[in-house]
């Protein structure tokens, strides 16, 4: 299993960005995917939930309404659309299948000015 997230970067409070994770090793199009991420001295925390055909997607209350995810299972890609951040929003962002133990190398978020 392998799960390569790109995206990050640094953005102004306000600004939006576009994370995607690519993954390969296992049959992507049956898995759940989420978006996990970790601030510093934090524990990690989940951000976003898919189900396998996209039909369903939930959200933590603290981005629910600023950001989206999505998926493309023709491509192998779970993307998680992030708008009006906020500096609380700064973090290393993960995908993770459901109910497999595997995590990519993250990619950082930090929301500043």
């Amino acid at each position: 299993v392998q799960l390569v997230e790109s995206g990050g970067g640094l953005v102004q409070p306000g600004g939006s960005l576009r994370l995607s994770c690519a993954a390969s090793g296992f049959t992507f199009s049956s898995y759940a995917m989420s978006w996990y991420r970790q601030a510093p001295g934090k524990e990690r925390e989940v951000v976003a939930g898919i189900t396998s055909a996209g039909g369903r997607r939930n959200y933590a209350d603290a981005v629910k309404g600023r950001f989206t995810i999505s998926r493309d299972n023709a491509k192998n890609t779970v993307y998680l659309q992030m708008n009006s951040l906020k500096a609380e929003d700064t973090a290393v962002y993960y995908c993770r299948p459901a109910g497999l133990d595997y995590w990519g190398q993250g990619t950082q978020v930090t929301v500043s000015s």
